[in-house]
């Protein structure tokens, strides 16, 4: 399956690799409120954010479903489901304790 990685700070790659996904989630180390996050988005819309806090959302923009998140996500999970997601395992992702909506803030 068709993926595509959006970087942090905008870069992008075509049918990432796995250093490609491991350094993507090294941006992440550095705080940058004004660019939280970095995703995998496959062919049919589907769409794994990842943010530094641990906070990973699950949704599919063009169906209009999701979204989804948990909390507490370490970096090897977030490319064990990102590597889910290139394999075209929607099935095993959508296994996993998602909580609805976008997560709220912490207090």
């Amino acid at each position: 399956m068709r993926c595509h990685l959006t970087k942090r700070w905008g870069d992008s790659v075509d049918n990432p690799q796995i250093s490609d996904l491991q350094s993507a989630l090294a941006e992440l180390e550095v705080d940058d409120p004004e660019h939280p996050d970095c995703w995998l988005q496959d062919e049919n819309s589907w769409a794994l954010s990842a943010f530094g806090s641990g906070l990973i959302i699950l949704e599919n923009a063009e169906t209009n479903e999701g979204p989804w998140h948990m909390r507490g996500v370490s970096r090897q999970q977030v490319l064990e489901l990102w590597g889910l997601l290139q394999s075209n395992r929607l099935d095993l992702i959508r296994e996993r304790d998602w909580q609805p909506g976008y997560a709220p803030p912490l207090q």
